[in-house]
């Protein structure tokens, strides 16, 4: 199934609080929508930090055609992707983008299925018991 595109912000904030895997060229990002019958999503960022538009443009136009040779790889139904690109994305030999996404979609798609992986990314998300509450906070001001 051919991937569609992720373009608005609220589904970009939606995908960081899924999954997440860090590499020297790339940060995959990715989460269930639990809509199996829906194609898969993807989006691209590179932040301003990376570089020029220049720069940051020529890292998008890469991954973009690294997605499409490796669509071969199968992207999730009803899930979406986002990949951050790094600084090292614009000296990189082509092939070795496209190795890196196969390598980090299969690892991806693994910890999405395991549900021990599921529960210990959840727990990220949940509030910090030691961290001082909303409450706590305004009776020190």
């Amino acid at each position: 199934m051919k991937p569609g595109r992720l373009l608005s912000r609220p589904d970009f904030l939606a995908v960081q609080k899924g999954l997440r895997l860090r590499g020297p060229l790339f940060l995959l990002e990715a989460i269930n929508r639990n809509e199996p019958s829906q194609a898969p999503r993807i989006g691209f960022t590179v932040t301003r930090k990376q570089g020029n538009s220049v720069e940051r443009n020529r890292m998008r136009r890469r991954l973009r055609e690294a997605v499409r040779v490796t669509v071969g790889v199968s992207f999730l139904p009803g899930h979406d992707y986002v990949v951050v690109a790094r600084r090292d994305m614009l000296n990189a030999p082509f092939d070795r983008i496209g190795i890196a996404l196969a390598a980090r979609l299969a690892e991806c798609h693994r910890k999405l299925a395991d549900p021990k992986t599921r529960a210990a990314d959840t727990a990220r998300d949940l509030p910090n018991p030691n961290a001082p509450s909303e409450s706590s906070k305004g009776a020190q001001e």
